[in-house]
């Protein structure tokens, strides 16, 4: 399956940087193109339970396709989130469910940095991703 160009865009960017420092910086970068929840967005009803850090997620379908916005207190989470939805952005429901998450992230490069607790909150959200597709 060929990737969306912002995942593409991602993937070509955190390959060419040189060793962890660079990747941390990418990924604060990237977390700060995360267009910002509104106060209304940020409610209960879209919190994602599972994280450690407090992470919120809406989700929109048009024509079969999903795209989704997200948000979270801590930066690094926003990072990882930015690249979650550019993996995610325009996939069907089926495709979403069948995502490995794991391998995206060890493509950038990132696989290795990522806590248990930081890799189980993004299984959450992207668990939380596939609820939503499914109608839940």
């Amino acid at each position: 399956m060929s990737l969306a160009s912002g995942a593409q865009e991602a993937l070509d960017s955190f390959n060419a940087a040189a060793g962890w420092e660079q990747r941390a910086r990418l990924l604060m970068q990237w977390g700060e193109r995360l267009t910002p929840l509104s106060d209304e967005e940020k409610s209960d009803a879209n919190r994602v339970h599972g994280c450690e850090s407090q992470v919120w997620l809406v989700a929109h379908e048009a024509d079969g396709r999903w795209r989704f916005a997200a948000g979270s207190d801590a930066r690094l989470i926003r990072g990882l989130l930015a690249l979650l939805l550019v993996r995610v952005e325009g996939l069907s429901s089926a495709e979403l469910r069948a995502l490995d998450l794991p391998d995206w992230f060890n493509q950038l490069g990132l696989g290795r940095q990522l806590s248990p607790s930081r890799s189980n909150g993004l299984n959450a959200v992207l668990q939380r991703m596939a609820q939503l597709a499914s109608g839940g």
